[in-house]
């Protein structure tokens, strides 16, 4: 049996990635950095996210169980963040790529990475290895609540 892939009218879907955490304020603000992205700002007509959840009936001790960040330009997907009991407990099966090199492989490209690498342990990243494969390299971190990625 094949299955069949739905279309509508031949149009892609818009993607969002989310982050389970034990503090969504703190890593929506960490990601903001990491990928140049900004606070999402509240729905129009509330003049914050905690009026929003206020009118939709959020219990106040649950106002800050989320958090969102947005690519300014409108190209990235948005990165919902979302409070969860549990603690992370294994490796991720997928992980963000930031890319700042292009594919260039010199010296000048690597060094933005470095410095992008450096402001981000920083900010609570954790520095987990360097690859240098055929694919392309690589530096490996762990964002403050473990989750891994790659700056290339």
């Amino acid at each position: 049996m094949t299955a069949t892939p739905v279309s509508v009218a031949g149009m892609a879907h818009q993607v969002q990635v989310t982050f389970d955490a034990a503090d969504p304020a703190r890593l929506a603000e960490f990601w903001a950095l990491a990928l140049g992205y900004v606070a999402q700002p509240p729905p129009a007509g509330f003049d914050s996210w905690e009026r929003f959840a206020e009118r939709i009936g959020v219990p106040p001790e649950r106002a800050g169980d989320m958090a969102a960040v947005i690519d300014p330009d409108g190209a990235g997907p948005r990165i919902f963040i979302q409070r969860v009991p549990e603690g992370k407990t294994a490796k991720n099966r997928v992980h963000l790529d930031i890319q700042l090199t292009g594919g260039d492989r010199g010296a000048h490209a690597w060094r933005r990475v470095t410095e992008h690498v450096d402001t981000l342990v920083a900010a609570g990243a954790r520095r987990l290895w360097e690859t240098d494969e055929p694919t392309g390299r690589a530096i490996v971190l762990a964002d403050p609540e473990g989750n891994e990625f790659c700056v290339t």
